[in-house]
């Protein structure tokens, strides 16, 4: 058995070293040997509007009406979502809302429930 980290993008364990790098065959992600230690150390929090630390998982609820892009449809403000996900960018939260759809939300416009 290797002591070679899971891949921080999928978490894929079937990771392979190329001299310095280390690669996952699953997503394709490649990251540095430093990068490895540090990405464990430093876990990006995402807070909600009011400062409260948020995890994959939760029930969040839209804290302002929120205009759809490409769209005439609104979510509205007190818009309860279930099951969040965060990922990665400006939109840090994933989420399907009834009626709506699958959309990304900011954090900066939700409280969590």
């Amino acid at each position: 058995m290797s002591n070679l980290p899971k891949c921080p993008k999928c978490n894929s364990e079937y990771t392979y070293e190329d001299g310095s790098m280390y690669i996952c065959p699953e997503c394709a992600h490649e990251w540095g040997a430093a990068a490895s230690t540090e990405s464990l150390e430093e876990k990006r929090v995402v807070k909600d509007a009011f400062g409260t630390v948020l995890n994959d998982g939760d029930s969040v609820t839209v804290i302002k009406d929120l205009k759809l892009k490409g769209s005439s449809s609104v979510v509205k403000g007190g818009t309860k979502v279930k099951n969040i996900r965060l990922v990665e960018g400006d939109h840090d939260i994933d989420c399907k809302i009834d009626g709506i759809g699958a959309m990304s939300l900011k954090s900066e416009f939700v409280k969590k429930a």
